[in-house]
């Protein structure tokens, strides 16, 4: 048995790793930002709660290893934006850990890495990546670099959303990087060769590319999603310039400062374009047998309503945050433009002029208020809640006080509750782990 370290525990290839490593009966302990959601995904392991952009000592990461044979690092983000600040997350937290397993006598490191990693590589991604690889191999401890290409997973996250989300466009398959070179790896390869290699045995102080041996094209590898997904072949196939792809990832980088982690940003337009390579000889030599092909990897999965339903709705999802957005704020400006006249109406009910005016304009700040925070990602799930609470006030109020207004022809009851449902639904949608 060997004490492990996990850290991004509960994240898209962290969890994978965490649960193989138990099976294998080694102790496993998690680290993340929030070690109560880290509990509820692996309730038998320890976890710890912390951010690692913020541990830029050895003295902050030598409480974390008392008791630690190993470590593997599967934590980081695809762009600095938002919460995630690449430099220290990346580099500078991993540079104090090495120094600080060194000091707890933890020998074993195994970073998973990516492809195209290299102090010297365009993005900020495989740059941070790279210097920190390059700071391990220079280390005292018995390291090990993995380079995992597009993991394919049962779980939808990053890349492998975006994958479901475009093989399940209506008609037509609209790509950027058609031709770009995209090699992949399961899921179930990949945790299985980190819970083999935090043993001892295994040779350490190697990099190890885990890719396919035959990558094909991101066209190739949309369309076997799609085939697998079970729907029919796309009418065509419509290859987007350059700048289409760019123009989409500007925007998604923008949303990013707003907390929304698309796949869709600059960064994952980069890399793609440059391809997801690597060399398949180190694994196949370690291993005695290589990455299994795609139509492989698709085979072991079972494709079931349920991805077709999130391909669908991965797609649906930003159009019913600009809905729900579009209709709050809406509703909170022409309820100030239109004040005088909804005063009039709470007037003719019987209210006193100045509590029906501080009525109209105190809902109408709220309105305001929550098709705001429904564009902030860390608030927009308690906006659909607020949302949802507001729309049956004005429901069950207006029903008390105008209760005529039920028979308008305009149905300005009627109209609240398809929102009211929106809200919901939504809601549910906005949970990442």
């Amino acid at each position: 048995m060997v004490r492990v370290l996990v850290l991004g525990g509960y994240g898209f290839i962290g969890q994978s790793v965490m649960r193989r490593l138990v099976v294998d009966g080694h102790a496993v302990t998690g680290l993340g930002r929030r070690a109560d959601i880290g509990l509820r995904q692996a309730p038998d392991c320890r976890w710890i709660g912390a951010d690692i952009a913020a541990l830029l000592s050895p003295s902050d990461w030598l409480p974390h290893l008392a008791g630690i044979d190993a470590v593997v690092n599967c934590s980081g983000a695809l762009q600095t934006g938002g919460r995630d600040r690449l430099q220290p997350l990346q580099h500078d937290a991993m540079v104090a850990l090495f120094a600080a397993c060194e000091q707890a006598g933890t020998r074993r490191f195994i970073q998973v890495s990516a492809p195209g990693a290299v102090p010297s590589a365009a993005t900020e991604f495989l740059r941070t990546k790279g210097m920190a690889d390059a700071a391990l191999r220079a280390s005292g401890l018995d390291w090990l670099v993995l380079k995992p290409a597009l993991v394919i997973a049962a779980n939808a996250y990053g890349g492998t959303a975006l994958l479901r989300m475009l093989a399940a466009f209506p008609l037509v398959l609209p790509i950027v990087h058609a031709k770009a070179r995209v090699g992949t790896v399961s899921m179930d390869e990949l945790a299985g060769f980190v819970a083999g290699a935090v043993s001892p045995e295994v040779p350490a102080r190697q990099d190890i590319d885990l890719v396919e041996a035959e990558p094909g094209t991101l066209r190739d590898v949309v369309l076997a999603f799609r085939r697998w997904l079970g729907y029919p072949p796309p009418r065509a196939v419509l290859a987007l310039p350059r700048w289409a792809g760019l123009g989409v990832a500007r925007v998604a980088d923008l949303l990013a400062w707003l907390g929304w982690r698309s796949p869709l940003r600059s960064t994952a337009l980069r890399v793609i374009e440059d391809g997801i390579l690597g060399n398949p000889a180190a694994f196949a030599a370690a291993t005695g047998h290589p990455i299994r092909p795609l139509r492989e990897t698709l085979a072991a999965l079972p494709a079931t309503i349920q991805e077709r339903w999130f391909g669908r709705l991965f797609q649906a999802l930003p159009l019913m945050v600009v809905a729900l957005a579009a209709f709050w704020l809406l509703s909170g400006a022409v309820g100030l433009a239109r004040a005088d006249q909804a005063v009039a109406l709470l007037t003719a009910a019987g209210f006193a002029p100045s509590l029906a005016a501080g009525a109209v304009i105190g809902g109408s700040l709220v309105d305001l208020a929550l098709g705001a925070a429904v564009l902030c990602r860390p608030l927009a799930r308690r906006a659909c809640y607020g949302m949802m609470a507001v729309s049956l006030f004005y429901v069950l109020a207006g029903t008390l006080f105008l209760p005529h207004l039920w028979l308008d022809p305009l149905g300005p009851y009627v109209k609240v509750l398809p929102g009211l449902v929106l809200a919901w639904v939504l809601s549910l949608l906005l949970e990442e782990r």
